[in-house]
């Protein structure tokens, strides 16, 4: 099959024409007011466990609602395994299989129906019930559907502990951190779900009990086998645990809980926390009427996706990042109307900065102001650098352009100072940035049962590194000492290969794109060998069609190298963008690489991807951006054309 370059000489006017198209499709899907959000996808876990929490409470059954979940659930099953991936096309993953065949049980499926069936069998085979993963057990305990017994022990009284204590709520991630806390009081009340058709899954277990598998990278057996013996002596004592005690650390969770409830926006603005406010609320006697029990409520609602057809539960949302990441895509497809599309989404994001609330982050780093942008709509007490270093990035990029608009050209100079004074305040020791917390390395912790989906922690990653580092280079900062550290945390995270690793994205591809932005912002140039070493791992792994793909497997704790898989549109928009940041606009790599792009643009004038290139939790939990088709692939279309009817060939942005 010929390629587009052998049979179009002008991939420039391919390029040109396949950025008008895609600009234009999305300034269609444009909110209003300004802003972009698209659906937020991730496994078949939330929607089910969606189902399960109204089930649990004993709501009004809406027959409408469940059937519509129930037809998403069935759609989404293997026709390979038939269970339930993590993501798309992927393996059998217990945990999910087992929650969707409770929600399909509980929206009315026979359990002897082909897909029950074929279902029960692939869990039978996989070691049953038994064999999920802990928060599985604890979604099945409180359905009276397993023993409390098999679950790891985390006292109320965790939340009580002073901070220099080795295990310590500020010592876990944000997103720990709020599913915990409500889970601590469900931990002491052991509450059972009103359930009123009595539904549970007895023919689920096989005669097998089965040990917590880890997914922790890097778990050292003399702490697990440590956590472990506490864990034996915490099952000891609990019978006879103080009420006292643990009626002051019930008050003290409720008080976290109900500090960070965050309106509508909900607890932590993710799912799981949310729903187990709920469920904390429930069992504590909250009415339903209660203001915070039913804000609570109403959080999660709001994550509803509902179709004609089908329906699902969204994990989270996330409109500061689709608007910023759109606004930098219409910037660099230039033009009036495009760049009027940018400042209105700019305009939309400049009063979510936070300004005002001190959040988690202050426990490491209390005399840093605060500056950041969350991920969702409100998330007050839990910004994000990465957010926050894109939204200043686009806020420096499009400034200067705002002047003959009447906007002002410092109007967003305190916005991107404060943006910038946060971000850099909370550079942890060995230069790199987390995403939420600085310095959050206590590796031990992921050794402590309950962690079995080991990803209680939020260290430095190169990804969230190159961001920061593409903001203050892009703002001038290339010489500091602060610059110096974060460059060495880059270079010493540099695969063998030449690739980095992605946390945030699916997955070296996506880190190799973050930190070649980041590198050349830095000045660093196309010679430098971390570059060209990125450089040449990105054009040995492009696919025979001219695209990029990599599979969420590649998390795998024993991964030995890129493993080849399907070309997707932001997959290859990421490659494209790393290597036009690396100085090789001009290559063939490139041209077959943007002439896939305009070769699989959709009619309506963006692109489709049912892959999933979004993370999650390694190894556990992955995401599908519906809007990462949409606006990466405009962005490497234009920035292929501007380079190339330009006089110079260097990425004048830090992405």
């Amino acid at each position: 099959m010929s390629t587009l370059t052998e049979t179009r000489p002008d991939l420039i006017a391919a390029a040109d024409a396949a950025t008008t198209r895609a600009a234009a499709a999305l300034r269609d899907v444009q909110r209003d007011d300004g802003h972009w959000v698209f659906e937020l996808e991730a496994d078949c876990t939330i929607p089910a466990e969606y189902v399960l929490l109204r089930h649990y409470l004993g709501e009004p059954v809406d027959a409408t609602l469940e059937a519509k979940i129930g037809r998403y659930l069935r759609r989404i099953q293997s026709a390979k395994h038939h269970g339930w991936s993590l993501f798309h096309a992927g393996d059998f993953d217990i945990s999910a299989t087992v929650k969707a065949y409770y929600a399909l049980k509980m929206i009315g499926d026979d359990i002897d129906v082909p897909h029950m069936a074929r279902a029960r069998a692939a869990i039978h085979a996989h070691g049953g019930a038994a064999a999920v993963n802990v928060f599985t057990r604890i979604q099945l305990a409180l359905f009276g559907a397993g023993p409390w017994s098999v679950i790891p022990t985390m006292p109320a009284e965790l939340i009580l502990l002073p901070r220099w204590f080795p295990v310590h709520l500020s010592k876990m991630s944000y997103w720990a951190r709020t599913v915990i806390v409500p889970l601590l009081v469900l931990g002491v009340k052991k509450p059972l779900a009103k359930n009123p058709r009595g539904i549970k899954v007895e023919e689920l277990y096989t005669v097998k009990a089965a040990p917590l598998k880890s997914n922790v990278a890097g778990a050292k057996r003399h702490w697990q086998l440590f956590f472990g013996a506490i864990d034996r002596v915490l099952k000891t004592l609990e019978p006879v645990w103080p009420k006292r005690s643990s009626d002051r650390a019930i008050r003290a969770c409720v008080d976290f809980v109900v500090e960070r409830l965050n309106g509508e926006d909900g607890l932590g603005a993710i799912y799981p926390a949310m729903a187990n406010s709920v469920m904390m609320f429930d069992c504590l006697g909250y009415a339903p009427d209660h203001p915070h029990r039913a804000i609570a409520r109403q959080s999660v609602e709001k994550l509803l996706v509902i179709k004609d057809d089908e329906a699902y539960c969204q994990p989270c949302v996330s409109p500061v990042w689709d608007t910023a990441l759109a606004a930098h895509a219409m910037l660099e497809a230039g033009g009036e109307e495009n760049e009027a599309r940018a400042r209105a989404g700019l305009e939309w994001l400049k009063p979510l900065q936070v300004l005002d609330v001190k959040g988690d982050w202050a426990e490491e780093k209390p005399d840093v102001r605060p500056g950041g942008w969350a991920f969702q709509y409100n998330n007050a007490h839990y910004p994000d650098l990465d957010d926050t270093a894109v939204v200043v990035l686009a806020f420096d990029r499009a400034k200067d352009k705002l002047a003959p608009a009447g906007f002002g050209a410092g109007g967003y100079d305190e916005a991107i100072a404060r943006g910038n004074e946060w971000t850099v305040g909370l550079q942890s020791k060995n230069g790199g940035f987390g995403a939420f917390d600085a310095d959050n390395t206590y590796d031990y912790l992921n050794n402590i049962p309950f962690a079995d989906h080991g990803a209680l922690l939020d260290p430095p990653t190169a990804d969230v590194t190159a961001r920061c580092v593409s903001m203050m280079a892009q703002l001038g900062e290339t010489d500091s000492d602060r610059m110096k550290a974060a460059l060495a945390y880059l270079a010493d995270e540099q695969m063998p290969d030449g690739s980095w690793f992605g946390r945030w994205g699916v997955n070296y591809i996506y880190g190799t794109w973050s930190v070649l932005c980041a590198l050349n912002a830095a000045g660093l140039g196309a010679g430098h060998p971390s570059i060209a070493r990125a450089a040449d791992w990105l054009e040995a792994i492009q696919n025979p069609d001219g695209g990029w793909g990599e599979d969420c497997d590649s998390y795998a704790l024993d991964y030995a190298g890129y493993t080849p898989a399907p070309s997707t549109a932001s997959q290859t928009a990421w490659a494209l963008l790393a290597l036009m940041a690396a100085g090789r606009v001009d290559g063939d790599a490139v041209d077959r690489g943007i002439a896939w792009l305009v070769e699989h643009q959709d009619a309506d004038g963006l692109w489709g991807q049912e892959h999933y290139t979004g993370g999650g939790f390694p190894r556990v939990f992955y995401l599908r951006y519906h809007g990462y088709p949409k606006y990466f692939p405009l962005w490497a279309v234009a920035r292929y054309r501007n380079l190339k009817r330009s006089n110079a060939r260097d990425v004048a942005w830090g992405m």
